[in-house]
């Protein structure tokens, strides 16, 4: 009974194993649609969709990340400049890329523009600290989804968000994490919404990657930045020397960060053009092996093996 059993799942396992490698065909002439272009994931996908053949419209933020990119490119990828907060910016762009795909509409938006904004204890921080993240990697993306959704409707096609272990678990005070658990409430809605007009509807949760957005000196620029105007009470309970010393830990997960970005290109990929795509993407060993299980797990359990990465303050009680 035993061999039975054992032969129903290595049978199964092969049919999932091959249901995920069938391929939709004819990507010449479909269009897909990519924000945050100007470097990391989002620059990479562009360059590795606009080889496979799709016609590719990619989205900067900045002039210089455009014409970057065009070097790179083939004729076939045109670049746009959109900053996703702005409404009209978003709207104008939708309107230039109706035009450019007409009646075929558009297979792939690809939601990938995102900023980590500030990570710090969240007593650090001011209301402002979490407009910027929750502007850009949420209000941003339902701006762009909102607005393009009619062409990639009129396609059949695929929305990919790009969220973030971080909206799984929240491993920093900020506005980071609130932002990508938003992202994946937003994507989960409207996966079951789209599933009548047989829209697939993918999130993506990318680990920790090197790329710009996680730029340590950036990010400890922006720590002491807040710590000289934080109040003496703040200063005391931390101790002079805090984010030295939370650097200090940091360094021991450096073997957590991924450094090949084609992790999380290959799940675009596959959530692009898998005739069965999946739901959700953990892209990363970090992802898969530590941050993803974590997050299944009871709170007391996440709280003991994150809080094992603070450091201790100097006098708590000083409040």
């Amino acid at each position: 009974m035993l061999f039975w059993v054992l032969a129903l799942l290595i049978f199964c396992g092969f049919l999932w194993n091959y249901k995920g490698q069938l391929k939709i065909t004819d990507i010449t002439d479909k269009y897909i649609f990519i924000t945050g272009c100007d470097t990391g994931f989002g620059n990479l996908a562009a360059r590795t969709f606009d080889k496979k053949g799709f016609r590719v419209i990619a989205a900067c933020l900045t002039e210089s990340g455009s014409t970057a990119l065009k070097e790179e490119t083939s004729e076939r990828l045109h670049t746009v400049l959109l900053d996703v907060t702005d409404p009209e910016s978003v709207k104008r762009t939708a309107q230039w890329v109706k035009n450019q795909a007409g009646k075929k509409g558009l297979w792939g938006l690809i939601n990938n523009a995102g900023v980590l904004g500030v990570l710090a204890p969240t007593d650090w921080l001011t209301v402002e600290d979490y407009r910027e993240p929750i502007e850009v990697n949420l209000f941003g993306l339902i701006s762009v989804t909102l607005n393009m959704l009619p062409l990639v409707k009129k396609a059949r096609g695929r929305v990919i968000n790009v969220s973030s272990i971080g909206g799984r678990i929240a491993f920093s005070g900020g506005g980071y994490a609130p932002s990508k658990y938003a992202v994946e409430a937003f994507n989960d809605s409207l996966r079951r919404d789209m599933k009548a007009f047989d829209v697939h509807v993918a999130c993506i949760e990318p680990g920790l990657f090197k790329t710009d957005l996680s730029d340590p000196v950036k990010t400890t620029e922006r720590r002491f930045t807040i710590w000289k105007h934080l109040s003496p009470d703040i200063k005391q309970q931390y101790g002079e020397g805090y984010i030295e010393k939370s650097l200090d830990k940091l360094k021991g997960t450096t073997s957590f960060v991924n450094m090949d970005l084609s992790l999380v290109v290959e799940c675009m990929d596959h959530a692009l053009t898998s005739l069965f795509p999946k739901t959700h993407y953990a892209a990363g060993k970090d992802a898969k092996t530590f941050w993803i299980p974590l997050s299944h797990m009871p709170a007391v359990l996440q709280d003991f093996l994150l809080l094992k990465q603070k450091v201790e303050l100097a006098n708590p009680k000083a409040v």
